[in-house]
């Protein structure tokens, strides 16, 4: 393997997650120490002059600015997100930079929602991506260029490399590890750092709920809503559509179209949101959250969670308390 040095910037501004930028770095400067050499040269690109004030209220001193000159041809270049990028537009100064530098470097891609500062930079058109699962409709709505895998931890399409919420940025920085230096220095990084090598199930998981939220025009967000309230009625196409007052077959083409989903799906999602609030709150079995749920049995329960969130009803009990 080439002893080659990696120019890596983590770039940051105010308000940034300190997360974002602490997990990845640490993650390379322990892939150093494992390698027994500098592979990466770590470096944090601040996109204004001064200290930046992260979102925790601590203050952060980067390396330089995005006003400064590169120190070298950049290997990876990585965006921090922070709670305001999905509500804040990015300057014009990080915009022209990032469709600047970006392509230049080998890879680029982002932690949490700095994907939103490289979509609007149009750097994501046409790519599969992944960001917090709590800004994952929103980035959706505003880029329709980009593809968005709302539960994935991390995504690789190309030369563009995206991490999930907050701590998915140390899975990306691993897996970019494993990539330059191979498997098993890669999890001997994470044994160290204590984390998954490969960490089990998507981010849904993690959401407050996973349910959808309603959608459409008003009549279909009724149904919707009753459709959450009463997961474990009949809900098959006949009888939604009779609440709606509509034609069956009406109302599956005007739900798949202004929904985005058939209303099956809608109806799974639903129910699984409900078994998580069951499992999650009350530690019920699954036996008990299917009969509430709607499932005809815990196996069909099963699947449904493992489509949806990942893991098993049971592993998920078992991480939330429910024993």
């Amino acid at each position: 393997m080439c002893a080659v040095e990696r120019n890596v910037a983590i770039v940051a501004g105010p308000g940034v997650q300190m997360l974002d930028v602490s997990g990845p770095l640490d993650v390379f400067a322990e892939a150093n120490v494992q390698a027994g050499w500098r592979v990466y040269r770590i470096e944090i690109v601040s996109t204004e002059t001064g200290a930046i004030e992260t979102s925790s209220g601590a203050r952060l001193l980067a390396d330089r600015t995005i006003f400064e000159a590169d120190a070298g041809p950049l290997d990876t270049l990585l965006v921090a997100g922070s709670p305001e990028a999905p509500h804040r537009r990015p300057t014009a100064a990080l915009l022209a930079w990032l469709r600047r530098t970006a392509p230049t470097a080998r890879r680029f891609g982002s932690v949490c929602t700095g994907a939103f500062a490289l979509a609007e930079a149009g750097l994501l058109d046409g790519r599969r991506i992944t960001t917090h699962w709590a800004a994952a409709d929103a980035l959706a709505r505003r880029y329709p260029a980009v593809r968005v895998e709302p539960d994935a931890i991390q995504v690789r399409d190309g030369p563009v490399r995206t991490a999930a919420g907050v701590t998915a940025g140390l899975d990306l920085a691993v897996a970019l590890v494993e990539e330059d230096l191979g498997r098993a220095l890669a999890q001997r990084v994470a044994a160290q750092l204590v984390m998954f090598f490969k960490r089990p199930g998507g981010q849904m998981q993690f959401s407050r709920s996973g349910a959808v939220e309603p959608s459409g025009r008003a009549v279909l967000q009724e149904v919707q809503r009753w459709i959450a309230a009463a997961p474990a009625e009949d809900h098959s196409v006949a009888r939604l559509a009779d609440r709606a007052g509509l034609s069956a077959r009406h109302f599956a083409r005007l739900f798949r179209s202004e929904v985005g989903m058939t209303p099956a799906d809608w109806v799974e999602a639903a129910r699984v949101a409900a078994a998580r609030r069951y499992l999650e709150a009350e530690g019920l079995p699954p036996k008990q959250v299917a009969a509430r749920t709607g499932f005809a049995n815990p196996d069909t329960l099963r699947r449904a969670f493992m489509r949806h969130v990942g893991i098993t009803p049971a592993e998920f009990r078992r991480r939330n308390g429910g024993g």
